[in-house]
């Protein structure tokens, strides 16, 4: 190729660089104006190009940060009330009561001369409890550790290990120590589940420690607290 050609390819060249470039410029300068008359205002000289990839702001002025149960930071609109939610039915928040260090409910007989000692003492095995060295009957767990216990309810409140077709218990006492435990509501449960065995085989009612029948609110509440 020689020196006149090629200076015609190179200016050729530079031609279409130019015009690509004034093309250019024209589809900007008309993108500009039909964005002005978009959003009708003004839109500076100097706005940047990736305007379109970016997400408008919300105009509200946000409220000040809350945290969440999760200890989490999150945004709180001003407006906020709490009449605005409804809780349904199965929802309700479960009233919350004090838990003593020792929870405690009877087994009380029906009949006028108590539980006979032979019937009772199968139940107790039935039930899965054991007898103890202080002569009441344990709930024990995989280690062997007490998680509740069940003793007469009168004076000194043990049973005895022989002679027991002579022996009656006017009721039962059942108490646990939920400080104690380490999963104090799967206990809980074994304890209402095992008192309510055994007052259907011997023919018991159930009581608070109020001396009152227990109720499935009394059982839900103590469980909740648990």
């Amino acid at each position: 190729m020689d020196k006149e050609l090629l200076r015609i390819v190179i200016i050729a060249a530079g031609l279409i660089v130019i015009i690509g470039m004034l093309f250019w410029a024209y589809l900007k300068s008309r993108k500009t104006n039909d964005r002005r008359e978009w959003y009708g205002e003004s839109v500076p000289a100097n706005h940047d190009d990736d305007f379109d990839d970016e997400p408008f702001s919300d105009p509200k002025p946000k409220a000040g940060k809350q945290k969440s149960k999760s200890g989490r930071l999150f945004d709180q609109p001003a407006d906020f009330e709490l009449e605005d939610f409804e809780l349904d039915d199965d929802e309700a928040v479960q009233p919350r009561v004090s838990i003593p260090p020792i929870i405690q409910f009877s087994v009380v007989a029906k009949a006028d001369e108590g539980f006979n000692g032979v019937p009772l003492i199968d139940a107790f095995k039935r039930a899965g409890l054991e007898y103890g060295s202080l002569k009441i009957f344990e709930r024990l767990d995989a280690n062997r550790l007490v998680d509740f216990g069940v003793a007469c309810m009168v004076e000194p409140g043990t049973f005895p290990d022989k002679n027991l077709q002579t022996f009656y218990c006017p009721g039962l006492v059942f108490f646990m120590q939920p400080g104690e435990l380490d999963d104090a509501r799967a206990v809980f449960d074994d304890f209402v589940e095992t008192i309510q065995l055994l007052a259907n085989e011997l023919h018991g009612e159930v009581w608070d420690h109020k001396r009152q029948p227990l109720t499935d609110e009394t059982i839900a509440a103590i469980r909740f607290g648990l």
